[in-house]
């Protein structure tokens, strides 16, 4: 099984996807096989909206975001794989809790950080995490926190730039070489940095690709 195609031969981001589970801690992971791609990004920065984009499925993202699993892992994969061992999917898509939300209450933020670091410390099959940048904003004190996180759990991990429809086309190509020097000197981050917009479609193929060649190597 290659990562671009699965088992009945259609291409992996060609066929419908399917939310699996909720993972509020650890001990409900599924159990490690295949390979996983996790993604990261303040609260509003469009994740939701950018995964559904990615597998063609509107409401995948939305439908595992009720009140309650906010501050879950939610694990999505292509559909057609009883998860049983010989019949598992090719790899997981993994929907990580918005952070630098100002309402959450200080535990909440202590969980979502343990819980967060001891899956990016703890997953052999974690493959490569998407940080979320909203291109309008740019990296901020938070974002920075995530990436010393990863720096320090030795996870790779690679910068999206989102909704770059809502700044100037001409001001993309400076903003992707701005945020790739801030990057430059971490120790785990990939140095190429990918801009998407979830509302126009540009971008996916490109950030499709990556996914593919991530989870193949």
């Amino acid at each position: 099984m290659t990562a671009t195609k699965s088992g009945d031969d259609k291409p992996l981001f060609g066929r419908p996807w399917i939310f699996i589970r909720g993972v509020p801690a650890m001990k409900f992971l599924p159990p490690e096989g295949p390979p996983e791609v996790a993604f990261a990004g303040r609260s509003n920065v469009g994740k939701s909206s950018l995964i559904n984009a990615l597998v063609g499925h509107k409401g995948l993202a939305r439908t595992s975001n009720t009140p309650g699993r906010t501050q879950e892992l939610n694990y999505f994969v292509p559909d057609g794989y009883s998860g049983a061992e010989g019949d598992l999917p090719p790899m997981a898509l993994v929907d990580m809790p918005g952070y630098g939300y100002a309402q959450a209450p200080k535990e909440q933020v202590d969980a979502w950080t343990r819980l967060v670091f001891d899956y990016l410390r703890g997953r052999s099959t974690l493959k490569r995490v998407y940080v979320l940048i909203d291109s309008r904003h740019g990296i901020k004190k938070n974002d920075e926190d995530v990436f010393d996180l990863l720096d320090k759990a030795a996870v790779s991990y690679q910068i999206v730039l989102t909704k770059t429809d809502k700044i100037k086309e001409a001001g993309v190509p400076r903003l992707v070489a701005e945020t790739a020097e801030k990057v430059r000197k971490r120790p785990a981050a990939y140095p190429e940095i990918l801009s998407t917009s979830s509302e126009k479609g540009r971008g996916l193929d490109t950030l499709r690709d990556a996914i593919e060649m991530t989870i193949a190597h």
